[in-house]
C-alpha cells in the first residue's frame, strides 16, 4: 500500500471508530508495522489533522474534520453498490429510489476508472421475489423515528387476533422479505418487534414520546445484549408482539 493510501485509510479508520483506536489496532487493519503507523500519525498531526491520543491508549479524530467528498477506494464504490442493490429490491419505494439515486450521484463523480464498477458491478444481490406488503407507509414511520413521534398501531398476531396499540418506534429492522418495526409499547411497557405486514392500520400521532430516540436506542441494545448473554440456544430475536 503507498504511504499516501494509507495515511488515507488511517484517517477512515478514526473517521469510523467511537472510541480511541490503538496502532496495535491500525498497524493489523493495515497489514503493515506498528512503527509505520506512529510515524504515518505523526505525518498527519504535523500537516495539522486534529488527530489526539498518544502511544499505548489510543488516537481519535476531533469531530467537524471532514475530507473532500467521494474519495472512494474501488471496495468503497463496491461496497455502496453492493449495499445500494439490497435497498433497491428490498427496501420500501421511498428508499429504493434513493438507493438508486445514491448510485446515479456517485457514478456521475469518482474517477472515470471507477466509473464501470458501478454500471456493470463485479457484485450482487440476488433479486427478491417474495417481499411481503407493508401494513403502513414506511416513509412516515421514519419521518417518526426521526421526530420522536408516537404512532397508534392496529396489529394482527400470527393468529389473526388484532390489538390496538401506542408505541415509541425507534428502529426498523429489514430481512429479506420482511420489515421488523421496533418499538417501545406503552401497553406491555416494554420493547416489542412489530413485522410491518402485520400492521393493520397506523395512525401518525403529533405527541411527541417523552425519551429521545437515540436514548431508546441505546437501552435496547442494553436489554437485547442482557438476552444474548442469558440465553441457552439459538440467538434470540427482539421479542415479538405481544
Amino acid at each position: 500500500m503507498r504511504r499516501a493510501d494509507r495515511l488515507f485509510q488511517i484517517i477512515q479508520i478514526l473517521r469510523r471508530a467511537s472510541q480511541p483506536v490503538t496502532a496495535n489496532a491500525m498497524a493489523a487493519e493495515l497489514e503493515t508495522s506498528k512503527r509505520s503507523v506512529y510515524r504515518d500519525i505523526a505525518a498527519l498531526m504535523a500537516q495539522r489533522a486534529p488527530i489526539r491520543g498518544e502511544a499505548g491508549v489510543g488516537y481519535v479524530l476531533d469531530a467537524g474534520f471532514d475530507m473532500p467528498p467521494l474519495m472512494l477506494t474501488a471496495d468503497e464504490v463496491e461496497a455502496a453498490v453492493l449495499g445500494a442493490q439490497w435497498v433497491a429490491s428490498r427496501g420500501d419505494p421511498a428508499l429504493a429510489r434513493a438507493a438508486q439515486d445514491l448510485v446515479a450521484k456517485i457514478a456521475a463523480t469518482v474517477p472515470d476508472h471507477l466509473r464501470p464498477m458501478l454500471l456493470d458491478p463485479a457484485t450482487r444481490t440476488p433479486p427478491s421475489f417474495a417481499n411481503a406488503a407493508d401494513g403502513l407507509d414506511m416513509a412516515r414511520l421514519r419521518a417518526a423515528i426521526h421526530a420522536g413521534h408516537k404512532v397508534e398501531l392496529t396489529y394482527a398476531d400470527e393468529q389473526g387476533r388484532e390489538s390496538r396499540r401506542v408505541v415509541w418506534p425507534i428502529a426498523i429492522g429489514y430481512r429479506d422479505t420482511t420489515r421488523n418495526l421496533v418499538a417501545w409499547c406503552e401497553m406491555r411497557t416494554d420493547f416489542r418487534n412489530f413485522r410491518t405486514d402485520r400492521v393493520v392500520a397506523a395512525d401518525f400521532l403529533e405527541e411527541r414520546f417523552p425519551e429521545r430516540p437515540l436514548i431508546l436506542r441505546a437501552r435496547w441494545r442494553r436489554a437485547m445484549e442482557e438476552i444474548r448473554k442469558t440465553w441457552r440456544g439459538p440467538p434470540p430475536g427482539n421479542p415479538s408482539a405481544p
